[in-house]
């Protein structure tokens, strides 16, 4: 029973809307929820009643000073970094060892089993500069290319593997563009993008 074919492969049409549909109503949330950021006596989360309230700094005054981003929590935390605007904890004990990988080593990975969208590489050394890699591997993501069973876009929108932070803490999963960003090479040399 060797390997699936490409027609075994391909998204069925009803899996296809089922997808387009978990796409529409994320972005119908996320359109909802985008603006300006609201007060912590108005956001819904905080006990406006609560006297330290007023020890906390509002999201205004903290986010509004960071590189801007169009969607999310309106803040481009990869360019934050690099602009050197925040300097985030990488751990919790100084004698826990942190490993922040450079261009080559892993180097980017390609995910070239995207359907008929554009591929998606992923950039190691942003996510390390941020997390340590055992925040993913091996109970996430597997080391090894190919053997993550399940890794898929409708697990992706469940929650699980990348989506698992992005929606939460980073870049919603309505930025289509910024994973599917490597364009899909088409007969005769030219690139094709979706």
């Amino acid at each position: 029973m060797g390997g699936t074919s490409r027609e075994q492969r391909r998204i069925k049409p009803a899996r296809r809307w089922s997808l387009i549909m978990a796409v529409a109503v994320a972005i119908s949330a996320e359109l909802a929820w985008a603006g300006n950021w609201k007060p912590l006596a108005q956001d819904g989360l905080h006990d406006p009643a609560n006297t330290a309230l007023s020890q906390l700094q509002n999201p205004a005054e903290a986010l509004s000073k960071l590189p801007p981003d169009t969607s999310g929590n309106l803040v481009n935390w990869v360019k934050a970094l690099e602009q050197g605007k925040i300097n985030p904890r990488n751990n919790i004990y100084p004698e826990t060892k942190v490993k922040v990988l450079d261009k080559k080593q892993p180097p980017d990975i390609l995910m070239k089993n995207t359907a008929e969208l554009s591929m998606v590489r992923f950039p190691h050394k942003q996510h390390s500069e941020l997390l340590d890699c055992s925040n993913c591997h091996e109970w996430l993501f597997k080391s090894k290319a190919g053997a993550t069973p399940g890794f898929n876009m409708f697990a992706i929108l469940q929650g699980e593997y990348c989506g698992r932070c992005h929606g939460a803490v980073a870049f919603p999963l309505t930025e289509c563009k910024r994973c599917h960003n490597e364009p899909r090479p088409v007969s005769g040399g030219a690139a094709k993008a979706h």
